[in-house]
């Protein structure tokens, strides 16, 4: 399947097939896809908690507006942010760039010390509006994963994060929820897999510029 073919053959699913489970090598492929996505500065202020457990679904499903999706997904995605940006983690990252990179320190602290004294001055609010931006720009790639490996997906905003956050334990691991990806297989009769797409027309939206 093409990438355009791909990205038209997408949608938000409304119903999964609650008996079809992705396998694991494809939960692996969107594990490495979160991993690689793009974020500012590199920092991936971001993780991402896979669910596959059927009762905890639909514990879930109660803090989703019950949404039928959480309870029926193979898999469900939460994506989350690191409640705290400091220099500890900026530090680490720049200790994992020299390891990989073996980048020399000359070259690596101007940069470091940089980001260090921006985001110390950032007011806390503001580092999360950030962060909560790197979950959107991970969101955007695994919805475009998902559509060149044929796994159906239903991107959610519509959840109780607090919620989510105390029951999953998630203060335990520092991070507080912000998007949820139920993803696996298209029920046979959902009928909104087969509607067709509203999108402005091209000329709409793209402003060519010669």
């Amino acid at each position: 399947m093409g990438n355009i073919r791909a990205l038209e053959w997408r949608y938000a699913t409304k119903k999964f097939d609650s008996e079809k489970i992705l396998p694991s090598e494809k939960i692996e492929i969107l594990k490495k896809a979160f991993n690689l996505t793009a974020t500012s500065y590199g920092l991936q202020p971001i993780k991402m908690v896979v669910v596959e457990n059927k009762k905890i679904q639909e514990k879930l499903k109660g803090f989703s507006m019950n949404q039928q999706q959480i309870s029926t997904a193979s898999h469900i995605l939460i994506i989350c942010i690191e409640k705290e940006v400091g220099p500890g983690f900026i530090e680490n990252y720049f200790k994992r760039v020299k390891s990989i990179r073996k980048t020399p320190d000359e070259v690596l602290t101007p940069f470091k010390e940089f980001l260090v004294n921006d985001f110390s001055s950032k007011p806390y609010n503001e580092i999360a509006l950030w962060s909560v931006n790197q979950a959107y720009l991970a969101l955007g790639t695994l919805l475009t994963v998902c559509a060149t490996e044929e796994i159906d997906a239903c991107p959610m905003e519509g959840f109780e994060p607090g919620k989510y956050d105390e029951y999953l334990k998630l203060e335990e691991h520092n991070l507080k929820s912000v998007l949820v990806l139920p993803v696996g297989y298209r029920a046979k009769d959902d009928q909104f897999s087969s509607f067709k797409k509203v999108r402005r027309p091209l000329e709409d939206v793209i402003i060519d510029i010669d």
